[in-house]
């Protein structure tokens, strides 16, 4: 990726170093409270489940935990008072690395591409910040340890990552490149972009009526969804000649390493399609694919008038 002329987004909260964003702090299950909806062109109202299936997958970790992190959900989850919200101007070492700068970058990046398209909208985007942690981290939704994967919280809006993940990401799943480290970001990105859209509480209403076997069939779909909207991303990304030779085939190479098949197969030996909730490696890179080759959020539809 051809970063230099991009700017740093000033929406990272550097928590390495010691700060882990009030862990003395509690929750407790609650009902989730009515979400900000926000209107795109051509968008369409759609659901999140929770993550269920294998223990570690990428953009997820286990089901408990991740109802509360990616829906919002789990019984649902909300802020308790004594969760302490850290500091807004950021804590930790505060140190300028390489690695920071990257993710700052590509932060700056997807802010700069989806105030775009939602001022095409008629829209502001508020962007989400991103937490950098290392070890453990207290999230609104709950505990985040570094064998949790890349998350969504939506009851504080913000992104969550312990860098560690990238070495996992290029060793264990054979992903590597700075277009896939950038995808898990875009991604992430991609559900702020949902919960704006009034999503995730649409989800935390329907799911109390779901069965188990359709809140994976729905995961699948809003999963799928973010990997369009991250194919959004490096669509206009691209426009602007921040991508290189062989960028989009690591991002489609790390889409595909990462379907539920492909997982499953590695972790387990066999594939459990009812238990999927990302999708399969063909769905994931297809749909960042068309994200990619339109550049519009209305191709995004993964639900085809489902809901």
């Amino acid at each position: 990726m051809r970063l230099g002329g991009q700017r740093e987004s000033s929406n990272v909260e550097d928590r390495r170093g010691g700060d882990t964003g009030g862990l003395d702090g509690g929750f407790r299950p609650a009902g989730m409270g009515g979400g900000r909806g926000i209107p795109l062109r051509g968008s369409s109202l759609v659901v999140i489940a929770a993550i269920v299936g294998i223990g570690w997958l990428v953009f997820g970790i286990n089901p408990i935990q991740m109802l509360a992190m990616v829906t919002g959900g789990g019984g649902s989850f909300t802020q308790d008072s004594s969760y302490q919200q850290p500091s807004p101007s950021g804590t930790g070492t505060g140190i300028n690395d390489e690695g920071k700068v990257f993710v700052a970058k590509v932060l700056g990046s997807t802010e700069d591409v989806w105030t775009d398209i939602f001022k095409s909208a008629g829209e502001t985007y508020p962007p989400t910040p991103l937490v950098l942690f290392s070890g453990v981290t207290r999230s609104a939704c709950g505990t985040a340890s570094s064998a949790s994967g890349p998350f969504y919280c939506p009851l504080d809006k913000k992104v969550y990552i312990d860098l560690a993940f990238y070495d996992e990401l290029k060793r264990r799943f054979g992903a590597p490149g700075d277009m896939a480290q950038a995808y898990v970001i875009a991604h992430e990105v991609g559900h702020h972009v949902q919960d704006l859209q009034g999503i995730l509480p649409k989800f935390n209403e329907m799911r109390q009526s779901m069965s188990k076997a359709d809140a994976n069939a729905l995961s699948v779909k809003v999963e799928l969804q973010a990997d369009c909207y991250a194919g959004v991303w490096a669509n206009r990304t691209d426009q602007k000649g921040m991508l290189e030779a062989g960028d989009i085939d690591e991002a489609l190479n790390a889409a595909t390493q990462i379907g539920d098949d492909a997982i499953q197969k590695r972790s387990q030996g066999v594939v459990v399609p009812e238990s999927f909730t990302h999708g399969t490696s063909a769905q994931r890179s297809a749909w960042f694919k068309r994200g990619y080759q339109t550049g519009d959020v209305s191709q995004c539809n993964t639900f085809q008038g489902q809901i």
